[in-house]
């Protein structure tokens, strides 16, 4: 599969072998938040700090993609569902894999929650999106989340670590899943997975702790990291992001991005 080959190496850095992802999906599931309101805008910040790829609906290639500054990988996300509805955790399929590969796609994600009411249908959508993915040669992204109400811990090590391995086993190419917590844990995680594993942000939070988690994935067996609103909403995205590359791509210990971003927010 020389095709997705290809277009895994503009998602993930081939020298590296990691990546960092800053998913902008949220305009469907939240509407127009801070930091994701003008995505031309956020994408050029995000891409100028080194993002290996941003992450969104069909609306990110029509309103935003690479329309000037560095290039950046485009991963459309397949999966929709919004905070107002009954069931945020019932995610559906909005795009086609085709339509992906036909607006410049250079991969498609799924999200599925493990353990919801919807989780048989959810997992029968990501069966059938990664034979297509095969046949077409699209790398696939699997956001694999323990959630609902048949779940105990949503970032507990067994949970995770069952929720990435369903990923691998049907057919996934990257799974993103939260963190546990620890390097130990997570490299159950990650030892457990067939595929690279990158770990989600969740909410905006401090600087240092999300670099810190990102290190303590790194150092867990993770290939990288899709984080969100810590960069998007970050006040200096483009600064946020380098530091988060610094440790993703350079080894760089937290502490140590994190003192290469206070020196640049002063210039």
């Amino acid at each position: 599969m020389r095709g997705k080959q290809i277009r895994l190496e503009r998602i993930m850095n081939r020298d590296t072998g990691a990546t960092v992802i800053v998913p902008m999906d949220h305009g469907v599931s939240s509407g127009p938040i801070a930091g994701v309101i003008d995505l031309d805008e956020s994408i050029n910040l995000v891409a100028q700090g080194g993002a290996n790829a941003v992450l969104g609906h069909i609306g990110l290639a029509l309103h935003g993609h690479r329309k000037g500054g560095p290039d950046i990988g485009l991963i459309l996300h397949l999966s929709a569902s919004t905070d107002m509805g009954p069931d945020p955790n019932d995610k559906v399929i909005v795009n086609t894999v085709t339509n992906a590969l036909k607006m410049g796609a250079d991969g498609v994600s799924v999200h599925c929650n493990i353990g919801a009411d919807s989780e048989a249908r959810m997992l029968e959508d990501l069966g059938r999106i990664a034979v297509e993915c095969m046949e077409w040669g699209m790398p696939l992204l699997a956001m694999m989340y323990p959630r609902g109400p048949n779940v105990l811990n949503e970032k507990g090590k067994d949970e995770v670590k069952h929720a990435a391995r369903v990923a691998s086993e049907l057919g996934a190419d990257i799974v993103k899943t939260p963190y546990t917590g620890d390097p130990d844990s997570f490299r159950e995680v990650t030892a457990g997975c067939h595929v690279p594993v990158v770990v989600a942000g969740g909410a905006r939070g401090d600087d240092l702790a999300t670099l810190q988690m990102i290190e303590g994935a790194m150092e867990g067996g993770a290939a990288g990291i899709s984080i969100g609103r810590n960069a998007f909403q970050h006040p200096h995205p483009d600064l946020f992001v380098r530091a988060m590359a610094q440790v993703v791509h350079e080894h760089r210990s937290a502490e140590e991005a994190a003192e290469i971003l206070r020196a640049g927010t002063r210039v």
